[in-house]
């Protein structure tokens, strides 16, 4: 015949607060007194033990952070001193440069007189300076070109 017998592996859980002899009588593993031996203990995960608690310790900010990034202001008088005549002022050559970080969207300014002949490309511009290429027979922006031509694809889209 077959002899079944208990697997080895197996063992029987504590049954506690079952008598002294039991093993786990008496104070049934809780440890002896203190809130956490008593019954209908529930103290919040979030409880510190009275220290003022995280939330409170961290200063309060006021007020919120834009999400959408401030354009990096360029004035006429870096070009002159960084330029030369025929150069083009694009993003790259900008952080090329080191005017601006990688990433950042720079807009030149209008403070001073424009020395050098340059070609914008991708920047944008305050209307003065826009002006000011107009006036000085130099070439304009290429971004303000960029923009016309997309305004007027949009018009001819709606009609």
């Amino acid at each position: 015949m077959i002899k079944l017998t208990k697997n080895p592996s197996y063992k029987s859980k504590k049954r506690s607060a079952r008598g002294i002899s039991a093993g786990q009588g008496m104070t049934a593993g809780r440890g002896t007194k203190g809130q956490k031996s008593r019954s209908g203990f529930n103290i919040p995960k979030r409880f510190e033990g009275g220290q003022t608690p995280l939330g409170m310790r961290l200063p309060k900010l006021r007020g919120f952070k834009s999400p959408h990034a401030k354009d990096v202001v360029i004035y006429i008088d870096e070009i002159n001193k960084l330029y030369k005549d025929g150069d083009v002022v694009s993003l790259a050559s900008l952080v090329e440069k080191r005017l601006i970080k990688k990433g950042q969207t720079p807009k030149i300014l209008n403070n001073g007189e424009l020395k050098v002949k340059v070609t914008l490309d991708g920047v944008k511009t305050s209307k003065s300076m826009v002006d000011k290429f107009k006036s000085a027979e130099k070439p304009t922006p290429k971004s303000e070109n960029k923009v016309k031509a997309e305004k007027a694809k949009k018009v001819e889209k709606t009609k």
